[in-house]
């Protein structure tokens, strides 16, 4: 991790973490945040409440530190983060279904704000009909930028299997959108192979 200090492993971390240490859940804290944003924001398209579950799931993490045991500690995060989502959106039932929140850039010139939206319209369609897991997949693929073998850990799967359903996910996408629509959306579908 990038934003851990080279000397200390996240493992060392999450320990040191889990005996109390706060400046080690502190490091841990800096290396993810914005990660956990990102992803809870992808979800709920509302910064302050993006924010307000983001803390929520570092004062949970806090709090269970102690629950975890082996494995990969971005994939434990992520399961906390996705429960608090889910946990907000039953909540607030009556406001949007979690199933449809996607975050889609709006151009200003009215025109192309209009043609835009069709094209949104047409991405926002064919997603609907993806499984959850695809979607969730899609966004941590293109949105976050993720490299496969991240979002296999983050979702407890195995990279082939994350793959796979990229790739049978964007399939279906490019059956229902022209392609030409989803380069325009995603100037990154064109780099998909690495990672």
């Amino acid at each position: 991790m990038a934003n851990i200090l080279e000397s200390t492993t996240e493992l060392d971390l999450v320990r040191a973490a889990q005996g109390g240490n706060s400046s080690a859940f502190g490091s841990l804290y800096d290396a993810y945040i914005r990660k956990i944003y990102d992803f809870i924001y992808y979800k709920t398209l509302h910064r302050d409440t993006a924010e307000d579950i983001a803390s929520e799931v570092f004062m949970k993490a806090w709090k269970n530190i102690a629950r975890f045991e082996n494995g990969s500690f971005a994939a434990w995060l992520y399961a906390i983060a996705r429960n608090a989502v889910t946990d907000y959106y039953r909540r607030h039932k009556n406001l949007i279904d979690i199933e449809d929140c996607w975050d889609l850039t709006k151009d200003s010139d009215p025109i192309q704000e209009l043609d835009d939206n069709l094209q949104i319209g047409a991405i926002r369609e064919a997603m609907r009909e993806l499984k959850s897991r695809d979607r969730e997949i899609i966004m941590m693929r293109l949105w976050l930028d993720l490299p496969f073998k991240e979002i296999a850990e983050r979702l407890g799967l195995q990279e082939g299997a994350v793959k796979m359903a990229f790739s049978r996910a964007i399939t279906c996408l490019k059956s229902k959108v022209p392609l030409l629509t989803l380069i325009a959306i995603w100037p990154s579908l064109l780099s998909i192979p690495g990672k």
